[in-house]
């Protein structure tokens, strides 16, 4: 067993090859081998997002608060709040951030698959999150 207490790990800003807008990133757990688990808190300022991106084996998110927007490749774009669970399969091209007014925070959790998790791609034009 190993407990991690709250606040020891750092908090880091998400990269601006992966997030656009002021994005906090606090992991939660990364599992040594053979566990292929990663998990951690992500919380978006009023219109930031991540960039198109896929993962190889899905991710779940678990809104804990506010109030954002995910969308996929040729979907609608949805709102989700505080409480909502969203699951993307392996591979499904998606995007995630907060509201254009409102923050956002989830946990996000994935699986690598061959030493990867997540496969980064463009940036989300503000057309895409605004669903047109």
């Amino acid at each position: 067993m190993e407990i991690r207490r709250n606040g020891s790990r750092p908090a880091a800003p998400g990269p601006a090859r992966s997030f656009s807008g002021s994005v906090r990133r606090e992991a939660i757990l990364d599992a040594a081998q053979p566990s292929r688990l990663a998990a951690g808190f992500v919380t978006f300022e009023p219109g930031a997002r991540t960039h198109w991106h896929t993962h190889p084996v899905g991710q779940l998110l678990i809104v804990t608060g506010g109030c954002g927007r995910v969308g996929t490749c040729g979907g609608p774009v949805e709102e989700v709040r505080a409480g909502d669970t969203i699951w993307f399969g392996p591979g499904e091209k998606h995007w995630h951030g907060a509201g254009p007014d409102t923050g956002m925070t989830h946990v996000a959790v994935t699986e690598a698959e061959n030493g990867s998790a997540v496969d980064w791609m463009e940036p989300v034009t503000e057309k895409e999150f605004a669903g047109g």
